[in-house]
């Protein structure tokens, strides 16, 4: 995390924040929408701006672990020894809501999701701020998430957001961990920046891991099955099926592209090499597939990463991604 960042002014931020207007925030994640979480009406912006369904809960950001009885109750021991170990950071959790938390924030839902975010100028955005911020992807719903400020730029217009504070290319680059706490049973709803293990590790016990809202029981952000997509069709599979279907597109005559892991796969088909390292693969995965869709491709074919819990989110985020999975 850019420690080394000089906070700009944050002044039209904050009044623009308390009219009730949009701004656009860097996380170590992604950047994020916000809108002031106790007005809903700001929160509304957000839906429309989105194209948002309006039952899809959004998460509210806060300062840190002093926030959380302003937002949720009865709170487990769980959740502080989760805080305690991982905010400021890409970890959020769903409590049971506070009465006041709106309809607006939560879908509808009697839980509500929290997070402190890491980077240093949203942080001291929060709190200065003193409240709290719903703030989803700032982009259009389903789509590519935004890592750069420039991303978000050609998202919204300037009449849908005014402002965004550009806080460089985000750290971790994929959004947050989920963590429901909600019942006394601690369950992984989105893989993310924080590891499984490093969660089982502090709560000292394994948790479930729930790939989709039936099984979640609850609707959280980034758990519907297209998600995170390109707008140029994306292919996931090996890199034998992705070439086989390579020359039926190119004899087509359609323009392909190959994103393998692979250093000097001999074919004649235009390609991108993926970083070896999940960490790199995660910080540079969704510029990439941004970068892609600009260059006018028919399809991206992209070769599945390895296996691995440290991929685990890597491979959350391209199996919502991609149109197609290919054996």
């Amino acid at each position: 995390m850019p420690t080394h960042l000089t906070i700009p002014d944050l002044s039209q931020a904050l009044d623009l924040l308390r009219a009730g207007e949009l701004v656009g925030i860097p996380t170590e994640t992604v950047y994020g929408l916000a809108a002031d979480a106790s007005q809903p009406n700001a929160v509304a912006k957000i839906f429309t701006a989105k194209g948002r369904p309006n039952d899809h809960p959004v998460i509210v950001h806060i300062a840190g672990i002093e926030q959380l009885k302003d937002w949720a109750q009865n709170i487990p021991e769980a959740a502080y020894q989760l805080a305690h170990a991982f905010w400021p950071g890409p970890l959020t959790l769903i409590l049971e809501r506070q009465a006041h938390v709106s309809d607006s924030v939560t879908g509808g839902q009697n839980t509500v999701g929290l997070r402190a975010p890491a980077h240093p100028i949203t942080h001291e955005l929060l709190r200065q701020f003193g409240g709290g911020l719903a703030a989803p992807s700032a982009n259009q719903f389903g789509h590519v998430s935004p890592t750069t400020a420039e991303h978000v730029r050609h998202e919204f217009t300037t009449d849908q957001l005014k402002l965004i504070l550009d806080g460089g290319a985000c750290h971790v680059g994929v959004e947050s961990t989920i963590v429901s706490l909600v019942g006394g049973v601690a369950k992984l709803l989105r893989p993310g920046g924080i590891s499984r293990a490093a969660i089982e590790s502090v709560l000292g016990t394994p948790i479930e891991h729930h790939t989709d809202q039936a099984s979640a029981q609850q609707r959280v952000s980034g758990l519907l099955d297209s998600h995170y997509a390109p707008r140029t069709p994306l292919l996931l599979g090996s890199l034998t099926a992705l070439l086989r279907i390579a020359a039926q597109e190119q004899a087509a005559g359609k323009k392909v592209v190959l994103l393998t892991q692979q250093e000097n796969s001999e074919n004649h088909y235009p390609q991108h090499q993926m970083p070896a390292n999940p960490t790199t693969y995660a910080q540079e995965i969704y510029a990439t597939l941004r970068r892609l869709d600009q260059d006018k491709f028919d399809l991206l074919l992209l070769e599945t990463p390895p296996q691995g819990a440290e991929w685990l989110a890597i491979h959350d985020r391209l199996n919502r991604a991609a149109q197609q999975k290919l054996d």
